[in-house]
């Protein structure tokens, strides 16, 4: 039964995925039609600005949120630490959580950085251009919860399968 119910799980789960490919390839051409705008109503040098700055948003933001799921997953490790947790694993945990959080506040610097950078657009091209980026993030961020989720389910699967002679 247990082994029934995770298969349907990881089915449901991959059905959402796709889903969420479909509306991230949807974001996609919405983004290619907020660029030929843009292409439209610029000039070449700040065009090629505009696509620097997507460009950057794009990497940053993904950063972040790999910077973000990394670090909750060595919190989560933390909190698991008992008096049967050798030293030298609690300092490891120690200096991975205080690397991955230098780590996240420069990265949520270089997004400061790139929000002040939006003033070079005109208030349409803000308009949309906050649009797209919070549609976009939130489809990322739904998207690698959807991944992380998959891949405990198969290893629960896996290790479920294995242990039943």
């Amino acid at each position: 039964e247990l082994i029934s119910s995770l298969r349907s799980k990881l089915q449901t789960l991959w059905e959402e995925r796709e889903l969420v490919l479909s509306e991230a390839r949807e974001c996609a051409e919405r983004g290619e039609e907020l660029e030929a705008m843009v292409r439209d109503i610029c000039k070449p040098n700040e065009f090629e600005r505009y696509m620097m700055f997507i460009g950057d948003l794009e990497k940053v933001v993904s950063l972040l949120l790999c910077l973000s799921s990394r670090l909750a997953r060595v919190q989560n490790a933390m909190r698991r630490i008992d008096g049967n947790t050798d030293a030298e694993e609690k300092h490891s945990l120690n200096e991975r959580h205080k690397l991955l959080s230098r780590q996240r506040e420069d990265a949520k610097d270089l997004k400061e950085n790139l929000d002040r950078r939006a003033k070079y657009l005109t208030d349409e091209q803000l308009q949309g251009y906050r649009r797209f980026v919070q549609v976009k993030t939130s489809l990322l961020i739904e998207q690698k919860d959807l991944e992380e989720q998959i891949k405990f389910f198969e290893e629960q699967l896996e290790n479920l399968e294995k242990s039943i002679p």
